[in-house]
């Protein structure tokens, strides 16, 4: 309650600042294919009542938590079969209540903190790579995350292009993976039997579709980068889908693609996003997000699908495409980090990722600049904001250049905001960075609109 003062003098006020809260990096949302456990409170489950032999392996009553609880998602009909069990209203609450829940489970974004969560809340489909994702991205160093159902009663390439686009309000989340995107391959001929999954398959041009599909969003909501999967070795050539997915897309591209699978502590082979993910999350936190995501060694990492050497990885790398490889006494590490990009400027995932980020923390703090007098005085104190984050970077290490100077410049001044501009209503700030890579000044144009910054590169 402000202090009211009845005399002329000085006083002191004790003002607790917060501090700014933190940009996220490394934080993916991992789209696949699971049921949900959903729970409603029941106290008792009323007498004499026996559920329907259809729906005996999906709804439970938990008598020590005095929980009821139902399995995937609960349909209309299964509804009304359970309403009609009984005439208990708190009965026909919980029911009900699961309903909601489930029904709510699909294509809604969920934070994970720990891989228990995925396991108290989630059973994945059969042949599902979704649970292998989320544990190898927690035994990898990540700390959170996000989890989308796709909705098993579409076809796999619309539900899981549904689950991506649901991701689309996360301004707290930049990674995309979709594990399960390889779940519903064609296993070839030569694949033994008992890998292959008990799902409906997509072809190898179906995969490169949704796969397209991560990228696209991604150069749309601006911040988010796509870590995509190899197929695995058995299934072709890895550079016949890097130039599958290069096709048609525009640059920047904001993914990078790996390449090959691993077997996890469980004997699996799997897609690596999961484990990848982890990498970005724990090198972020120890780092910095200008740091490469490479040289890592891999958790949950017993054996890798192919031999890479030098000279298989040489071509290959060149390409875009980031290897996994074994070095002795060294463990499993990733040994690569490369967007997809033809572009020598955005040619490495840190570069990238760090003028990523600088958008987000761009839309996140400079809206204040947004209707404001389009005058000298606002020109200075979008100069004075940005200075000050982006000296913060170079202090880091994110910049080269012995002196701010060398690392950035930032220009908002009469001659980039002539009059034409200003009558358009619009705020154009130039900002050039010399990112740690071996690249040159990269060019950055933030124009302020009515609600909106666009940032283009």
């Amino acid at each position: 309650m402000p202090m009211t003062y009845k005399t002329p003098g000085v006083y002191r006020e004790e003002i607790f600042l917060k501090p700014e809260a933190k940009l996220p990096t490394g934080i993916p949302g991992f789209v696949g294919f699971a049921d949900a456990i959903t729970q409603a409170k029941l106290e008792n489950l009323p007498s004499g009542i026996k559920f329907p032999d259809s729906l005996k392996d999906r709804i439970s009553y938990d008598t020590g938590r005095k929980l009821l609880i139902f399995t995937g998602v609960m349909s209309l009909d299964a509804k009304n079969q359970l309403l009609a069990l009984s005439s208990d209203e708190l009965f026909k609450k919980a029911t009900e209540a699961l309903f909601e829940k489930s029904q709510a489970s699909i294509n809604s974004p969920l934070a994970l903190q720990r891989q228990a969560e995925f396991t108290d809340q989630f059973i994945p489909k059969p042949g599902s790579y979704l649970a292998d994702a989320v544990l190898g991205f927690f035994e990898n160093g990540g700390i959170r995350c996000f989890v989308v159902l796709a909705d098993a009663s579409l076809d796999v390439v619309t539900a899981l292009k549904n689950a991506i686009a649901s991701l689309a309000p996360m301004d707290d989340m930049d990674l995309i993976a979709v594990p399960d995107v390889m779940a519903y391959r064609v296993p070839p001929p030569d694949e033994p039997t008992q890998s292959k999954p008990r799902l409906p398959a997509l072809s190898n041009a179906e995969i490169y579709d949704v796969q397209h599909f991560m990228l696209r969003h991604c150069a749309t909501h601006s911040g988010c980068f796509a870590l995509l999967d190899a197929l695995p070795s058995v299934s072709g050539d890895v550079r016949v889908q890097q130039q599958q997915l290069m096709f048609g897309e525009s640059e920047p591209i904001n993914g990078a693609l790996y390449y090959p699978w691993l077997k996890n502590n469980r004997g699996r082979f799997v897609p690596p996003c999961g484990h990848i993910a982890g990498i970005y999350a724990r090198s972020d936190r120890t780092h910095g997000v200008f740091k490469a995501p490479a040289n890592e060694q891999l958790g949950d990492a017993l054996d890798l699908d192919v031999t890479i050497d030098n000279a298989t990885q040489g071509p290959l790398n060149q390409e875009g495409i980031n290897c996994l490889r074994a070095f002795k006494g060294r463990g499993l590490r990733v040994w690569g980090a490369r967007t997809l990009s033809r572009d020598r400027n955005w040619r490495y995932v840190n570069v990238r990722r760090l003028f990523l980020t600088l958008g987000r923390w761009i839309d996140r703090n400079m809206l204040w600049a947004t209707l404001e007098p389009n005058s000298p005085r606002l020109w200075v104190q979008i100069q004075r904001e940005l200075t000050t984050y982006l000296t913060e970077l170079w202090q880091a290490g994110a910049l080269q250049g012995q002196t701010p100077s060398e690392a950035f410049y930032i220009k908002c001044d009469a001659e980039t905001n002539p009059s034409e501009t200003r009558n358009a209503d619009q705020v154009i700030t130039e900002i050039g960075l010399a990112p740690n890579a071996p690249a040159e000044f990269v060019i950055v144009r933030i124009i302020h609109r009515a609600g909106t910054s666009e940032i283009s590169s």
